[in-house]
């Protein structure tokens, strides 16, 4: 069917209606972006022009640089369902202020899924060729520009208020609140604050975390997840519960002297919603802003202690033992640590959860003499795996890696071809709008907004394009050094002397329950999950002090 050729009275709309945070934070009386607003200008739209209006999509709140939104899921799935062949915006803002994203459903995924595009303000039709269409790239990228230019003058404002002292947080920290008088201003909060004490003072005192993560449970004190009302986490279901987590944080966090600690992480860009912490040298830190709750002596003498602490531990250096990474607990789900005891001189196994905080007894600790199970797990594999590798055909499984190791070198060419058929692309683009800057259609500001999203892309492309020629090159190296795998594979199936790579390819987990029952779990379903009971008579340490090193 030929879209362009049907009555507008055939047309199937939905009307698209975003607003974004920074729209509804201004007074919306007189102010055409409301929900409302747009939702009148486009039905009126829809009647004077005979459409039939079969949805309406409505993101109230959502920003345009991101395109992960409810409403605009809905109407894709809708498109896809052919419930509807025509798309109405007011503005081409409202569709979204990504360039990159807003010209693909624009050029691309609009046309492919036979959907007729409009934007009222701007008088864009997809099936209609006007001098107005032609300008839509220019006020795409000038959007995503306003983007890029209003986060950058709300972090600005923010950063400003932030070096004034002002909190500019969602939530203050467990122990304060926001002064009623004053919304920038932080006072103890009434219900936790003495909570925050109690801590730094059992602390201050010697008390280890665990002893006093117990206290405050048993003292009823509500943990800073249950009071924020935050989600529960899958590894702590019972927010009601004090952690060993919860306790260091509030210990670590300068914010209790009186001191205001912002800005410590950042988003990656204005496009992202991802954050990432930042070096220390680049938090915001104003002195006495609010009330302590802790002094500055007694909060330099707790942490220089735990400091001392985790610089001893990262100190040491040992060699990291054949399962580990593989070794998880059956009941908690939590990893089981494999630890070496200095004291004693031998390995050991142990839950991590229970680890943490024996006090508390949140798991059981799972113990076992490491070498000895190491060595379980490995007579068992062998038993389980060696008619496996017997039924194996060593030299099919060699041609074929060196099949898989040519295909992938013609993988990697045809990458490189299609990269530099989109590299010239982009250079035309780039070079048309350098012609019509020439010829006076566009200032020399239009100029930058528009070739820098193409410069950019341009440039990614480059650093791609040099990676997979690095790719290619090894592959010819490995190809050319290679020619025969057969010995490697070998070596590498060896069940005598298995290695790392042979079990994290094999195994996707062990696990070991209470009743010392041990789980192998194979990936790939190539196996049945095999269980054995470990069975030790002898000693805790059965090969004595110095233990039985399986590395050497």
């Amino acid at each position: 069917m030929n879209y362009s050729c049907l009555l507008d009275s055939d047309y199937n709309a939905g009307i698209y209606i975003r607003l974004s945070q920074e729209d509804k934070d201004k007074k919306h009386e007189l102010d055409s972006e409301s929900v409302i607003n747009q939702k009148n200008i486009l039905r009126t739209y829809c009647k004077k022009n005979s459409f039939k209006l079969i949805k309406e999509y409505i993101d109230d709140g959502y920003s345009g640089t991101n395109f992960n939104r409810p409403g605009f899921n809905k109407m894709i799935e809708d498109i896809k369902n052919k419930t509807i062949n025509l798309v109405i915006v007011k503005d081409l803002s409202r569709l979204g202020r990504d360039h990159v994203m807003t010209g693909y459903y624009i050029e691309k995924y609009f046309p492919e899924n036979k959907v007729r595009f409009i934007s009222i303000v701007e008088n864009y039709d997809s099936i209609k060729d006007q001098a107005s269409n032609d300008s839509s790239t220019f006020i795409i990228a000038c959007n995503d520009y306003y983007s890029k230019q209003n986060s950058l003058k709300i972090r600005n404002v923010l950063d400003l208020k932030r070096k004034d002292g002002k909190f500019i947080g969602s939530k203050p920290c467990y122990g304060y609140m926001r002064d009623p008088n004053d919304k920038g201003h932080l006072i103890p909060d009434p219900q936790v604050a003495k909570y925050v004490k109690i801590i730094f003072e059992l602390r201050a005192n010697n008390i280890k975390i665990s002893e006093i993560a117990t206290k405050l449970t048993n003292m009823g004190a509500p943990t800073p997840a249950d009071y924020k009302n935050l989600p529960i986490s899958n590894r702590n279901k019972n927010n009601n519960k004090w952690t060993i987590h919860s306790i260091h944080n509030i210990l670590q966090n300068r914010m209790y002297t009186g001191d205001m600690v912002q800005r410590t992480q950042t988003n990656i860009n204005y496009k992202s919603k991802k954050r990432i912490t930042l070096d220390k040298r680049l938090w915001i830190i104003v002195e006495g802003t609010h009330e302590a709750l802790v002094d500055k002596n007694t909060f330099m003498l707790i942490n220089k202690k735990t400091n001392n602490k985790n610089r001893s531990y990262s100190k040491r250096k040992r060699p990291e033992r054949l399962l580990e990474g593989l070794l998880f607990c059956h009941e908690c789900g939590n990893r089981l640590s494999v630890l070496y005891r200095k004291k004693q001189d031998y390995w050991c196994i142990n839950c991590n959860k229970y680890a943490r905080d024996p006090v508390r007894k949140l798991c059981t600790s799972h113990f076992f003499s490491y070498d000895y199970f190491e060595e379980l797990v490995l007579k068992e594999l062998k038993k389980i795996l060696s008619k496996l590798f017997l039924n194996l055909n060593i030299k099919e499984l060699n041609e074929e890696v060196i099949k898989r190791t040519k295909n992938n070198s013609n993988d990697y060419k045809k990458r490189k071809e299609g990269i530099i058929k989109e590299q010239n692309k982009l250079l035309d683009t780039i070079q048309t709008i350098y012609k019509d800057r020439l010829e006076g259609n566009i200032t020399p500001n239009q100029y930058k907004i528009l070739s820098k999203p193409y410069e950019d892309k341009l440039k990614d492309l480059n650093n791609i394009l040099e990676d997979i020629n690095n790719e290619i090159q090894n592959e010819k190296d490995n190809t050319d050094k290679y020619l025969n795998y057969e010995d490697k594979i070998k070596k590498l199936l060896n069940l005598n002397n298995p290695n790392k790579n042979l079990l994290f390819a094999l195994i996707e987990r062990i696990e070991a329950d209470k009743d010392r029952n041990i789980i192998i779990k194979l990936k790939y379903n190539i196996l049945d999950n095999h269980t054995f009971k470990y069975k030790d008579n002898r000693v805790r340490n059965p090969y004595g002090r110095k233990g039985k090193n399986f590395l050497k």
